[in-house]
């Protein structure tokens, strides 16, 4: 999709944005009194009110050298946020992108930053994920190929977009990841992948099977014994900040590539999304990149644990005990709760080797979070105040909102074991997102700032309404540690 700016609209189609309750429709102005009373009768025929998400299209209009005007809504004036604005070219996109429209102007942004969020929606909406569907018939191709947000500043609106297109490449690279099928995306793929993203000036270090094993790695090894594919560990450094030797923020990523369960094996029925149990580190892949791209100045290191966990005659048994890096002992009661088992030596790995000064680690762990939140929220658990408030208000301009859970003792008393030192699975069988995240809090270092998401119910959506996102892969995490970065930790 071709983003542009310019001074006067042009296109196959014109796209004017209204403000609710907007009885004057604020563009009119632009308009000769014939397209102006066309427009309102138009408006008048139907429930149009300038709600957000609200469209008319006019096709083929005698006034008009575009074969559709559209009319937009983008909710009160005084209400509209960034993401608003977001979301009001994302609807315009997916309502033209295979309407055979080759080309959209929008008329109607107030200012240059307005301008730039436009065109950020509408570049997140034109995503798809088409590069097997080999035999797609032309009506289901996508035509539109440009889009141009109509601004007296072009100049201006080129220069805020810039960072809202970095964070965009890194939104799709995020989906491209959780997208790919899993024999073309395994451990040892996807570390190549990320290595290429050195040309962007990340320093890019991947530990193998043997180099985990010297660390004394024995969970994350575990969870991957079964595969033909070898583990790995990818560790993405971005020293940008002023002081370069400063610590770190750290963000850790969930990289089960595919998941069948292990030996305790899932259901079959629907685990062909366990493709897609990658989430956390594509989250982590695509944030780090967004952060190179626009050339943050901050120090973050992105690591992410990469394993594919397979039942076979060499793979992790329940009633296996393994040691952790951190010396602590695990009981395997399933070997379906594999995900805590990668970050938990992944954790260890971010503090023994970058001291950071916060962490955040994402993973799409358990299918409890889905039961209690669906898909419009992501489980965040911490053990800082300050940390949750900057990732709930990250995640609310951001659209990836979190809601916090709890953790405690008598939560944690439930990951005893009688045999090791923990039990990988809580033992009530309740609560089951919370004792995951008691599990890893056991690796954190007393007085390191940490959260965990739990993004099982966001990183992919079947079904998906919201303009900004594709059905399934939405590359969530992107964005809210994007603005985290941006907001409170950047120089």
């Amino acid at each position: 999709m071709q983003i542009k700016f310019s001074a006067e609209p042009a296109g196959d189609a014109v796209a004017y944005l209204a403000y609710e309750g907007d009885k004057g429709v604020e563009f009119a102005s632009a308009l000769d009194k014939p397209a102006e009373a066309a427009i309102r009768r138009a408006i008048a025929a139907g429930p149009f009110k300038g709600g957000a998400g609200q469209v008319i299209e006019i096709l083929a209009p005698e006034w008009s050298d575009a074969s559709r005007v559209m009319i937009a809504g983008v909710g009160k004036k005084a209400a509209i946020s960034e993401l608003g604005w977001q979301k009001a070219a994302a609807g315009l996109v997916k309502r033209l992108l295979v309407s055979g429209a080759k080309s959209l102007s929008i008329v109607g942004a107030p200012d240059r930053g307005v301008a730039a969020n436009l065109a950020f929606g509408a570049r997140l909406a034109a995503y798809r994920f088409d590069q097997y569907r080999l035999t797609l018939k032309a009506e289901k191709k996508p035509t539109l190929a440009s889009v141009s947000v109509v601004t007296d500043s072009a100049a201006g609106a080129r220069s805020d977009y810039a960072p809202l297109s970095a964070k965009a490449e890194g939104i799709e690279l995020a989906r491209n990841l959780v997208s790919e099928p899993p024999n073309v995306l395994h451990p040892e793929s996807y570390a190549d992948r990320i290595e290429g993203l050195s040309e962007l000036g990340l320093e890019i270090e991947v530990l193998d099977v043997a180099a985990m094993t010297k660390l004394g790695m024995g969970s994350l090894v575990g969870v991957g014994q079964g595969s033909v594919r070898g583990s790995r560990l990818v560790v993405m450094k971005w020293m940008g900040g002023k002081d370069k030797k400063a610590a770190p923020v750290a963000l850790v990523g969930k990289g089960v590539t595919f998941d069948t369960g292990g030996i305790s094996l899932k259901p079959g029925p629907g685990m062909q999304d366990m493709k897609g149990d990658m989430g956390g580190s594509a989250a982590v892949v695509g944030a780090m990149m967004a952060l190179a791209k626009r050339k943050a100045k901050a120090n973050v290191v992105g690591l992410v644990g990469l394993v594919e966990n397979m039942p076979d005659g060499n793979a992790q048994r329940p009633g296996d005990i393994v040691r952790a890096a951190a010396g602590k002992t695990i009981e395997i009661q399933n070997t379906d709760a594999e995900g805590r088992l990668v970050l938990c030596d992944v954790l260890w790995y971010a503090q023994k080797k970058f001291n950071p000064k916060a962490m955040v680690d994402l993973a799409t762990l358990t299918g409890a979070i889905i039961v209690s939140l669906g898909n419009e929220y992501a489980g965040v658990f911490s053990n800082s105040d300050d940390l949750v408030a900057k990732l709930s208000a990250a995640g609310k301009a951001e659209g990836e909102p979190v809601w916090r859970l709890p953790l405690g003792p008598g939560y944690d008393k439930q990951i005893d074991s009688e045999v090791a030192d923990m039990r990988n699975i809580g033992n009530a069988g309740n609560a089951g997102s919370i004792t995951a995240a008691q599990f890893l809090q056991r690796f954190i270092d007393d007085g390191r700032v940490w959260a965990h998401l739990d993004i099982a119910g966001t990183a992919w959506k079947p079904g998906n309404d919201n303009p900004l996102e594709p059905t399934w892969a939405t590359g969530w995490g992107v964005r809210i540690l994007d603005r985290l970065i941006a907001d409170n930790y950047e120089d």
